[in-house]
């Protein structure tokens, strides 16, 4: 019986330490967000970005979170030394579209291939509010890659692109739900 008190008593220490350092990486994951993109998180066009579905039930605003955390963590996991400030702000605006690419009857026929056409919207949008430099452009204007054509050629674009994959299939299986949209 002693045996059984300890060793739950041991997966419990060990289940709250799992959770605290958990909690402790999400806590700096939000930090370095805020840091390096808090212009872009504070924005009314960002905020817009709650209004709209991505993949599944998805908004477009919860996955560019998802792909700015997934790449910090692809990065450190990898050990690639990618500059954080840019592959922070490239995650948020990857997607920074800004219309709701599920609705047909708005959409003009060059927004209906949306796929292939958004990341230079979205990078157009991104450079009428904020100052990009090089990376920030190729992270924005290659993530669709191998729809771009042209792929990524700085690590800072292939782990966003590479999170970007990621967080959509799980959203689009199912496996990764959102919030949905907010109502305007």
């Amino acid at each position: 019986m002693e045996k059984q008190m300890n060793f739950i008593k041991n997966h419990r220490e060990r289940r709250r330490q799992r959770l605290q350092r958990l909690y402790e990486r999400h806590k700096q994951l939000r930090r370095l967000l805020k840091e390096h993109g808090g212009d872009i998180l504070d924005s009314m066009n960002f905020q817009s970005t709650r209004k709209h579905i991505q993949h599944g039930t998805m908004t477009v605003h919860n996955h560019c979170m998802d792909v700015a955390r997934y790449s910090l963590l692809l990065n450190k996991k990898l050990g690639l030394n990618c500059n954080k400030h840019d592959l922070i702000r490239g995650a948020l605006l990857h997607d920074y579209f800004l219309y709701d690419w599920h609705d047909k009857a708005y959409l003009s026929q060059r927004q209906r291939l949306h796929g292939f056409h958004h990341p230079m919207t979205a990078l157009r949008n991104a450079e009428k509010e904020y100052q990009l430099n090089d990376i920030q452009r190729e992270i924005i204007k290659k993530h669709m890659w191998p729809l771009s054509v042209v792929p990524p050629v700085c690590r800072e674009a292939w782990v966003v692109t590479a999170a970007d994959k990621y967080c959509s299939f799980m959203e689009t299986v199912g496996l990764h739900r959102g919030h949905g949209a907010r109502a305007s």
